[in-house]
């Protein structure tokens, strides 16, 4: 996500970028400094320094939201040692009237704050600090004062000695070796990693691209990953015809692919975050799919931007109605990506599709609110935290999945009803009307440019009235049989019961979730709390146990279970039924025939679409020595997982 609409506009970043060529000290700059002199324990010392104070009390305050989520995330609870003095040194007197807000009274114009702060979670939202490397999101690290939100910023890193740290950061650096922003949005959107990166670097068209790696393996895989990035970036132009313009002229992959990191991916408007636990030989290839995702974002939600997320409010939740098409659309994109890039196989594609179709077809939430109301319920799930349990599992569809699925129904719609179009048409017309934060979009310019972008008021209409505002998925299965895709039931046969979660143990089965609406269990009446200690007369211990019982019985089936909950101890009886999730299968997989028309959509659909020429990828076989599409995961010949890079030359 990102920021405030007044802060990007081209020709203020220009006035911006010449005031930091003047010194900084003939502007009231807000300037900070960090040091880590306990970062063996995950500790950062930060001092503020705010000059030409003019009101009597300078509040000051950590943010509670973060660019690219939604829900609130309370980081002044890793703030402590909290102190403030004037310019001479003096200390002030400080109150704090909520947890995220310190009032600083007494000064004579000029307030230094210091503190300490915690931060072992590097992802894209928190802090991570340890004597390897500070993985800095901005709002988790950075107090700041109200009424100073326009004024530039400096901040200066001190690494510890003999560190080797390298800076990277979509920050500018300046000449006193301070990193600048233009104003606090700016600087709110910049992550930072300190630590010993390697920076591989490439250019496609006039746009300039970094990696920023940290990580435990070899040049030669920095380097292919590097590749793969290469090839995201192209391929994802392909779908706009251009690149944005990079504010500073570069984007900036931060990637941290270390044991002791947290699994994540953040878009930021210059730069993304990737950090994932296990190493690129191993792991690249799911990697490479937050890159993907990530990436698109960059034109899609950091310049197509909702106006509910405008401005952006570091101090509250902030909601929006149109998270279906910023983040749903951008996931469906992030596997479309991939396989026009030659990244993912086709079965790896059709894989990922079938399961944003499934749910949106076959879960419960659907009927409870429509992809705008999903999109709505981000600050209670995107990594928000709630004591109480839930309902979710029966109200709620990921937008990210729901919008995905309907990304590929309309993408699949609009190629079937006006040859020669698809979605990338539609992207492309949002990013005409819709080109940076300055003006950004509601649900019903959505519709407006699909009107335009089709020439069929009535089929953008049908499209919002049905899918958008209604809860009626689209008809997958015709759509997909243009493409030689069949839609069938994923465990054809096999008796499902309907619990959410459920916990082993030698008392029995505990159901620890919600039980979806309409299965058998909810149907018998049980539910969170509910413990099962027979089932047809015997006990079950382990899921493979319940599995084994499932097996042996088919949907229809009567089955008689002992139970003990609130209700006390009964007997329950419940009617199997077949598990209702859905899978999308190639035709050739299905023993079905591919036809010349459906071979042509393919590659009309998943074809490149690059405007340059992508880099060569392969990978390899440690065992044979031979080469092979990157798309591939085994080895033809002997069944040998292939590397991402070749541990010997591959054979002639």
């Amino acid at each position: 996500m990102h920021c405030r609409q007044e802060s990007f506009h081209p020709v203020r970043f220009s006035i911006y970028f010449a005031l930091f060529a003047l010194p900084l000290c003939a502007q009231q700059v807000v300037r900070y400094e960090v040091s880590f002199p306990n970062a063996a324990h995950h500790e950062a010392e930060v001092r503020a320094t705010f000059t030409g104070v003019h009101t009597p009390g300078l509040e000051v305050v950590m943010s509670r939201s973060s660019p690219g989520r939604y829900a609130l995330h309370e980081f002044a609870k890793n703030v402590y040692n909290f102190r403030a003095t004037d310019g001479a040194g003096k200390a002030l007197e400080v109150s704090r009237p909520s947890p995220y807000q310190w009032n600083i009274a007494g000064h004579k114009g000029t307030v230094v704050v210091e503190y300490a702060l915690f931060g072992d979670r590097a992802d894209g939202t928190y802090d991570g600090i340890d004597a390897t490397h500070a993985h800095l999101n901005i709002p988790a690290t950075f107090a700041w004062a109200h009424g100073f939100e326009k004024r530039p910023i400096a901040v200066k890193f001190d690494f510890p000695d003999d560190s080797g740290w390298k800076v990277a950061t979509q920050l500018i650096p300046n000449p006193d070796g301070t990193w600048t922003a233009p104003n606090l949005d700016w600087f709110m959107d910049s992550p930072v990693e300190l630590g010993p990166v390697t920076m591989p670097e490439w250019s496609v068209s006039d746009a300039h691209f970094r990696l920023a790696l940290h990580h435990a393996g070899t040049p030669e895989e920095a380097e292919a990953y590097a590749r793969m990035c290469e090839a995201v970036v192209t391929e994802a132009e392909g779908v706009f015809g251009a690149f944005p313009k990079y504010d500073d002229g570069r984007y900036t992959f931060l990637v941290d692919y270390l044991p002791y990191v947290n699994g994540d991916g953040m878009e930021h408007r210059d730069s993304t975050i990737v950090t994932g636990t296990h190493d690129l030989k191993s792991s690249a290839q799911w990697s490479i799919g937050t890159v993907s995702h990530e990436f698109f974002h960059s034109w899609n939600v950091e310049r197509i931007r909702p106006k509910s997320l405008e401005p952006f409010d570091f101090e509250r939740a902030n909601m929006s109605g149109e998270l279906w098409f910023a983040e749903g659309f951008t996931s469906y994109y992030g596997e479309l990506i991939l396989k026009r890039a030659g990244l993912a196989s086709f079965d790896d594609f059709t894989r990922q599709i079938g399961y944003a179709v499934s749910a949106v077809t076959t879960e419960p939430g659907r009927k409870v609110f429509n992809v705008v109301d999903m999109s709505r319920q981000a600050p209670f799930v995107d990594a928000a935290t709630a004591n109480e349990p839930v309902n979710t599992p029966n109200t709620f569809i990921s937008y990210y999945t729901y919008g995905a699925a309907l990304g590929l129904g309309i993408d699949l719609a609009i190629r079937a009803q006006f040859p020669g179009k698809g979605l990338d048409d539609w992207m492309r017309t949002m990013w005409r009307h819709h080109p940076d934060v300055q003006q950004p979009y509601t649900v019903d310019d959505l519709e407006r440019t699909l009107a335009e972008t089709t020439g069929s008021p009535e089929f953008a209409a049908r499209v919002f009235r049905k899918h958008v505002y209604g809860k009626e998925p689209m008809d997958y299965e015709p759509l997909l049989a243009r493409a030689g895709l069949l839609l069938q039931q994923r465990a054809v046969g096999k008796a499902w019961l309907g619990a959410s979660k459920l916990s082993f143990s030698p008392n029995g089965v505990e159901i620890t979730g919600p039980t979806i609406r309409d299965s058998p269990l909810f149907l018998a009446g049980l539910d969170r709390g509910d413990r099962i200690v027979q089932w047809d007369g015997k006990p079950v211990k382990s899921q493979q146990e319940l599995d084994d019982w499932l097996t042996s019985r088919k949907p229809g089936t009567l089955a008689q279970l002992d139970v003990e909950g609130r209700a006390g101890k009964q007997q329950v009886g419940i009617t199997l039924t077949e598990a209702q999730s859905v899978h999308v299968v190639p035709y050739e997989r299905a023993g079905r025939e591919v036809t010349a028309e459906m071979t042509a959509f393919r590659q009309a659909w998943l074809g490149s679409k690059a405007i340059h020429a992508l880099p060569k990828l392969s990978r390899y076989c440690p065992e044979c020595r031979r080469a092979y599409p990157f798309e591939e995961s085994f080895c033809p010949y002997d069944g040998k997982a292939l590397a991402l890079t070749p541990s010997a030359k591959p054979a002639e």
